[in-house]
């Protein structure tokens, strides 16, 4: 994700300059959000959250990984959770596993994985639940009224079975399509319309699968969201990803109700983008980033965080946004605070290798 795109560091003068093509006819003081950062307009159905005091983000963060920017390794390092700008072979489970580990009266419905991508980020000795489903369900509307029809007495099943079906056909049609949102040109008009809305609808889907497991036993979830690999026209990219983003959330906090009023998100991605625009209206793969949190629980409407600037003598390796803070610091307060868990295991086994530094107070 391009953090300096989302969360616009409108009171640095030299933005403006290194930006011209993506920037263009973009108003740039229209979602300000505290007189020197600004919310990109593709993201403004998030102004009542932040207004609301239930959004914050956290900008020039990054994991310990730098230089060779791999999707693959970035995102193994950022699961991980791992001090190393490599990844760590020795460390099998991710960092949110090894916090269920050391929470007491964990159960296998404590943490749910939805999806299908293969999330590190809970795996390991905890038991957690998983649900993705491995094979297509392409059952009939025929077939789909006779299961309503014989469970209809079953009210909770029938809930939990048409999620399930919705959310199984939404993430085969998601499968089809890549990274920039194209489909195989052999797909006929009619199908092409249908796989893409579904994959536009997919995360706000993820979202109400996961708020109806947090209404029940679960306290944990995690699931992914792509699409953004910004390396051409980054405005419409950007745009995209915000909208799923944005139906995300949004579903969070509608599904959940009364709970949303306890509840903290946390999206983090592997690393940012680069200072500078490319040739073709994109960026590149960069350093540091952006985190943003949700929640009810957040005390929210704050951009936390140094700013490093954006001189050439600022930048890391003469390209990249410069790390300031360690993503994984605001991810182990977020644990401190929520789950009691001390300082000296968050720094030594959770987050390998980390100094939290001071409590920035995410945290209502």
């Amino acid at each position: 994700m391009d953090g300096l795109d989302v969360v616009r560091p409108i009171g640095d003068k030299n933005y403006k300059n290194l930006r011209p093509g993506i920037l263009a006819g973009s108003n740039l003081t229209k979602y300000g959000l505290d007189g020197f950062y600004a919310l990109n307009p593709a993201f403004s159905a998030l102004i009542p959250m932040w207004k609301a005091g239930e959004l914050a983000f956290a900008q020039a963060v990054s994991t310990p990984y730098r230089s060779k920017r791999s999707h693959f390794d970035g995102q193994d390092i950022l699961e991980a959770g791992t001090g190393l700008d490599v990844p760590d072979g020795r460390i099998k489970d991710g960092w949110l596993n090894r916090v269920l580990q050391t929470v007491p009266g964990v159960h296998a419905k404590t943490a749910f994985a939805v999806g299908r991508d293969q999330l590190q980020i809970l795996s390991g000795d905890a038991p957690v639940l998983n649900w993705a489903p491995s094979t297509r369900l392409d059952i009939s509307p025929a077939s789909r009224s006779l299961l309503e029809l014989i469970y209809h007495d079953d009210p909770l099943f029938q809930m939990a079975s048409t999620e399930a079906m919705n959310l199984a056909q939404t993430l085969d049609a998601n499968a089809m399509i890549d990274e920039n949102g194209e489909l195989p040109s052999q797909m006929s008009m009619e199908m092409m319309t249908d796989k893409a809305a579904s994959k536009a609808d997919a995360p706000r889907q993820l979202a109400s699968f996961t708020a109806a497991r947090l209404q029940e036993e679960s306290r944990i979830a995690s699931f992914s969201i792509g699409g953004w690999d910004t390396h051409n026209n980054q405005s419409r990219a950007l745009k995209r990803g915000a909208g799923q983003l944005q139906s995300a959330l949004l579903t969070l906090k509608k599904d959940l109700g009364p709970i949303w009023e306890k509840t903290t998100v946390l999206a983090m991605t592997e690393f940012g983008r680069s200072v500078r625009e490319n040739g073709t209206g994109g960026t590149d793969h960069g350093t540091g980033g952006l985190m943003i949190m949700a929640g009810g629980a957040l005390s929210g409407a704050k951009v936390h965080g140094k700013w490093p600037g954006l001189r050439d003598r600022d930048l890391y390796g003469g390209r990249d946004l410069m790390p300031a803070t360690d993503v994984r610091s605001y991810a182990a307060w977020a644990m401190h605070n929520l789950y009691g868990i001390e300082k000296s295991l968050l720094e030594s086994t959770i987050f390998p290798d980390l100094d939290m530094g001071r409590d920035p107070r995410i945290l209502a």
